[in-house]
């Protein structure tokens, strides 16, 4: 019998125009967590569709054998009928449904007469729950738990489909670093039950913290697998295997220039929930950016960043909002995303897939789809020209990797749909640019292009405000931070002066404060 649990033999798997996957190799061992590793596009996630039968056995080339046995899995429901389950990066989750259905939805218990069991299926759902630590009830709606929680969700929804292989798609992406290290001990605490893993994740702190192995993709082709205790599993050996080159400096070298003139003022803001009125989302906040100059906010979630950054351009979150913006010294009322853009405030969300881009649509469609003004004929009609002119320009200065700008979206990889979010957002010309985690589910490649358009974007004298989770990132990029908790800003720091542990004070020593008070 085969000593792997899991053998992927010369995969190979072509769209058209390029071919994602080039006689690619994997091998997994049982009872391991095996990291899948390489740069946005390099076809890691096509790979894991391929094993799990979301592109069908016919439409690629290669072999498949798991537990010893050549499989050709024609839907994912082949998969999970072996054990093998994957878990998207984008939850598939139902709100208003409660946990317990989301977890039987499509397999549900039913009685003899074929009606659906609801008592077995929350026994069932509240079984499995407790295997992943979650102690809420089976009949509480995901849209009440946190997002930390529904991960835990998908995964007990794993076990209920009797789970030997789980497969893992940026599983904390979307996660604070308290969540993400409760998951990641989860996976480790399931590898002594003999579960195996194959994670696939940007943040390399993770892989080396719980990965065995690492098998690194690139370019459609596999480079090499590392392991634990015999080869070097540091962060810059991965990236090395990665790009293909070592990267001494994962943050661009930037003048800093910042200029005393101040682009965005914020005065006295505060904002209140959408739905809940009475909640306070964002305090009395006040804040401003000179010209030339980049502003991290940093904060655990929940902290009201998103909130702030949304409500300030054109009121699209929040309710009974007041306070005053002022850009270029002047105050401006800014009733809608409309006003915003005109005043040439811009905001790149952090969920680029739902708010940000229409993924069934064509890269060209995309880029003007925020000025549709600019590439309009007097009488009001897309100059279809001079929007191909346009997108094939924004293409280029944003380094899009893509054969063509007809090419849908949905197609690219994550780190391409950033860099075409970006293109859409630099295209209105904005003075002040509003990033919101630019850089999340991106590899370190990628990463770097970004953070190279914000330096160019500064040194015009443009301004740039960065949301970001990453204290690293915001140490690396920006002249000031500001540290928020809760909906209040509770300090200003120069980044040079600054440190993860300083900005992690501010907040501890907040929340210390708010439990004794309560």
């Amino acid at each position: 019998m085969s000593q792997y649990i899991l053998e992927m033999k010369n995969i190979t798997k072509e769209f058209p125009g390029v071919k994602a996957l080039d006689n690619v190799n994997l091998q997994v061992e049982p009872g391991e967590i095996h990291a899948l590793i390489g740069e946005n596009g390099a076809g890691k996630s096509t790979l894991m569709n391929v094993l799990s039968g979301t592109y069908p056995a016919g439409t690629y080339t290669g072999e498949i054998y798991y537990e010893g046995k050549l499989c050709q899995f024609k839907t994912q429901k082949d998969s999970e009928a072996v054990g093998i389950v994957i878990i998207h990066q984008e939850l598939a989750l139902i709100p208003l449904l409660s946990i317990g259905e989301n977890m039987f939805l499509g397999n549900e218990i039913r009685t003899k007469t074929g009606t659906i069991d609801w008592n077995k299926t929350y026994y069932e759902a509240e079984r499995h729950m407790k295997q992943v630590g979650l102690n809420e009830s089976a009949q509480t709606l995901v849209k009440d738990i946190g997002t930390g929680k529904q991960q835990l969700v998908e995964i007990a929804k794993a076990f209920s489909k009797k789970v030997k292989l789980l497969i893992l798609d940026e599983p904390t992406s979307s996660l604070n670093d308290e969540d993400a290290k409760m998951l990641l001990d989860l996976l480790i605490a399931f590898k002594k039950e003999g579960l195996t893993s194959i994670i696939i994740t940007h943040k390399l702190n993770e892989i080396i913290y719980c990965a065995d192995k690492v098998t690194i993709i690139r370019d459609g082709s596999t480079i090499e697998t590392l392991v634990k205790g015999v080869d070097d599993l540091s962060e810059d050996r991965i990236i090395k295997g990665m790009v293909g080159r070592s990267m001494e400096d994962r943050y661009p070298k930037r003048e800093h220039n910042v200029q005393p003139e101040i682009s965005l003022e914020v005065k006295n803001w505060t904002v209140h929930h959408p739905l809940y009125p009475e909640r306070v989302v964002d305090d009395n906040i006040s804040f401003h950016v000179h010209k030339g100059e980049v502003v991290g906010f940093s904060g655990l979630q929940g902290a009201g960043r998103t909130e702030l950054a949304m409500s300030i351009f054109g009121h699209s979150y929040g309710t009974g909002i007041t306070g005053e913006i002022y850009l270029n010294g002047q105050k401006v009322h800014l009733k809608n995303t409309e006003d915003a853009i005109r005043h040439k405030l811009a905001y790149v969300t952090e969920d680029r897939k739902t708010n940000g881009l229409i993924l069934g649509e064509t890269i060209r469609f995309n880029t003007t789809l925020a000025r549709l003004d600019k590439v309009c004929s007097g009488s009001g009609v897309i100059d279809r020209d001079k929007e191909v002119q346009v997108a094939e320009k924004m293409k280029t200065e944003m380094g899009t990797k893509t054969p063509t700008i007809e090419q849908h979206i949905g197609n690219l990889s994550g780190g391409n749909q950033q860099k075409a979010l970006l293109g859409k957002w630099m295209f209105t010309e904005p003075d002040v640019l509003i990033l919101d985690e630019p850089t999340r589910g991106i590899d370190v490649g990628a990463k770097y292009d970004i953070y190279c358009l914000i330096n160019d974007m500064v040194s015009r004298g443009k301004s740039v405000v960065m949301i970001s989770s990453e204290l690293p990132e915001l140490l690396g990029m920006c002249d000031r931070i500001y540290v928020m908790n809760e909906g209040r800003l509770l300090a200003e720091v120069n980044a040079a002066d600054a440190t993860q542990e300083s900005i992690m004070g501010y907040i501890i020593r907040d929340t210390v404060r708010d439990t004794a008070k309560a």
